[in-house]
């Protein structure tokens, strides 16, 4: 009797275990294939959330970043989309547009969203119903790096804040003296070796929007008229002009110009340089404000960031694991392997990189003062598309006007092919 008891006791706890296991909530995400460093860091946090929620299960897939958004369009097409997605956040309107991804409220806690940054804030919220329906760990940062001995040996101004930022003729001045340094090959780096993508719509529109120009223009939502605009030319013009000075790294020079061979003496580029920026030139590689090119001062902002699936049945569990990546602690950890600006205003202070007096505060301080976003419009996939290849026949010398002109004209017949995708332009 003994043994029948046990063996029925074995049997109970058996069946209670696999119901247990059977109960189990597997998670689906998908992300893109960033830099090696925020690969571990998301594996790493995978693990320690699976840790505290052990009826969680993140089964995480990477994906390569230059197919990711093609990808995604391919899946929501069969209805296999994952729970929980990251996506770069220009990209959102054109996601929300398309039923792709639902509402956070209601499912992220209210203190995480109430203390996004600003800019995130703003990113993530779609403007036709005002509910956010995206979330990012980390916002980017876009301003000059300096060598601030060749700085110095030049005896150029160096400015410390936004406020206190080079002019355009500041900046040209700048560039003339640099040339002249010997060892200095080409006084900036723009970064043409990333080539033609989103870098290029990132990097370069803050400088056409510094002249009064535009992607497109953001009540009409147009891009004639805005993206062709006399402002648009000549921030192109200039970006063209200094290229034909020689003053330009070209893109067969590679990435290491600035903070390797020592050949440039500024670089145009993102916190993600800091790392390569920090290991080549130590505390020699300073952060200077984005220069007020124009009338406008300008700077870009906005980020890979995260959502949530509108087919997906495990919404209350993505947001879970969406939560803990949003915690403070687990932001810093982020944040601190790629050089990026924070997403919660919690963590900044506890930052050393960004808390005031860190070597990158000037990115948050920038977001908070000349940050402007990309243009929130569902036809963003072929506007940055259109501009980048605008920006790429420029800078082989193509006529800037004629460019613009084209890839207005892209852009418009493109959103004329989606009926306008109402209620965007809408009166």
């Amino acid at each position: 009797m003994k043994r029948r008891l046990v063996a029925a006791f074995a049997l109970t706890a058996l069946t209670a275990l696999s119901t247990i296991a059977e109960a189990k909530t597997t998670v689906s995400v998908w992300y893109h294939a960033g830099r090696p460093v925020e690969r571990q860091v998301l594996e790493d946090q995978i693990t320690r959330f699976q840790k505290e929620n052990p009826e969680i299960e993140i089964k995480a897939v990477q994906l390569p970043e230059g197919s990711y958004n093609d990808q995604i369009s391919a899946a929501a097409l069969s209805n296999s989309l994952p729970d929980l997605l990251d996506f770069d956040g220009p990209l959102l309107a054109n996601y929300v547009w398309s039923g792709h991804v639902r509402p956070l409220n209601g499912l992220l806690p209210q203190e995480v969203i109430d203390d996004l940054l600003p800019s995130l804030k703003v990113q993530g919220t779609y403007p036709i119903d005002g509910k956010l329906y995206s979330v990012g760990t980390f916002d980017s940062g876009l301003a000059l790096w300096a060598n601030r001995k060749l700085l110095e040996k030049a005896q150029i101004r160096i400015p410390t804040t936004p406020e206190d930022a080079w002019t355009l003729a500041e900046f040209e001045d700048a560039m003339t003296k640099l040339s002249k340094l010997d060892g200095v090959k080409w006084p900036l780096d723009v970064k043409l070796n990333y080539g033609n993508g989103e870098w290029f719509t990132y990097g370069f529109s803050p400088l056409v929007q510094s002249f009064g120009g535009d992607l497109i223009d953001r009540k009409s939502w147009k891009a004639a008229g805005a993206l062709d605009s006399d402002g648009s030319v000549r921030g192109l013009g200039k970006l063209q002009e200094w290229i034909k000075r020689g003053w330009v790294v070209p893109a067969s020079a590679g990435d290491t110009a600035f903070y390797g061979d020592k050949t440039a003496a500024l670089a145009l580029v993102g916190h993600w340089a800091f790392p390569n920026h920090d290991g080549g030139l130590g505390a020699d590689a300073i952060l200077v404000p984005m220069p007020k090119f124009g009338t406008r001062h300008v700077t870009g902002l906005g980020s890979w960031n995260w959502g949530i699936s509108a087919e997906s049945k495990r919404a209350t569990e993505a947001a879970a694991f969406l939560a803990f990546l949003m915690r403070p602690d687990e932001i810093l950890r982020i944040a601190n392997a790629n050089g990026a600006v924070p997403g919660r205003k919690a963590a900044i202070p506890q930052s050393d990189l960004y808390k005031e007096g860190g070597r990158l505060n000037l990115y948050y301080k920038q977001l908070l003062t000349i940050g402007v976003s990309r243009p929130f419009h569902p036809a963003y996939p072929v506007l940055t598309r259109a501009f980048a290849d605008a920006v790429s026949n420029v800078v082989s010398g193509a006529d800037v006007k004629t460019e613009l002109r084209k890839a207005a004209s892209r852009v418009d017949r493109g959103i004329a092919e989606n009926g306008g995708y109402p209620p965007f332009g809408s009166k």
